[in-house]
């Protein structure tokens, strides 16, 4: 797992309208949220809320990226359905999120189900600033301690 300090490895996923997006290219302070699966009640009560705190992440010169292992038309599909207004990255896989935070290997007891790691890292010049992990896919991030980061 990264930790505070530690160098954010670079990546290029893909969006709900297969658009690539690279971390790199992108100004100013990232939020990246890595949630186990679409269209479960945690991960959507999460990207809710981020949903609803992006105005004030926006105005701290931060930009939210949620990433999970869904394909990009899941993730568009549940994007729309909660009318989330950043983008959703599909890392198709979870290579990405093995880097970062991890994976639960088998996930609910399903052979082969791999999904990422519920997590919070926040970027700012190629740096991690901030960095949560949980091992379990029940809690939640701790927002506010992500805005004072910000």
């Amino acid at each position: 797992m990264l930790q505070k300090g530690s160098i954010a490895p670079d990546f290029e996923l893909f969006d709900t309208n297969l658009q690539r997006v690279k971390l790199s290219e992108i100004q100013g302070k990232v939020v990246l949220v890595f949630y186990p699966g679409a269209f479960t009640s945690v991960c959507e009560k999460e990207l809710c809320t981020f949903r609803d705190m992006l105005a004030r992440f926006n105005n701290l010169n931060a930009t939210v990226l949620g990433i999970s292992v869904d394909s990009p038309f899941t993730n568009k599909a549940f994007a729309e359905k909660n009318r989330l207004n950043f983008s959703l990255l599909s890392d198709f896989g979870g290579m990405i999120a093995r880097q970062y935070g991890g994976v639960h290997e088998n996930f609910a007891g399903i052979p082969h189900y791999t999904v990422a790691k519920r997590a919070v890292f926040v970027v700012e010049n190629g740096q991690v600033i901030y960095a949560w992990v949980t091992e379990d896919p029940r809690v939640e991030p701790l927002y506010d301690e992500i805005e004072k980061v910000l």
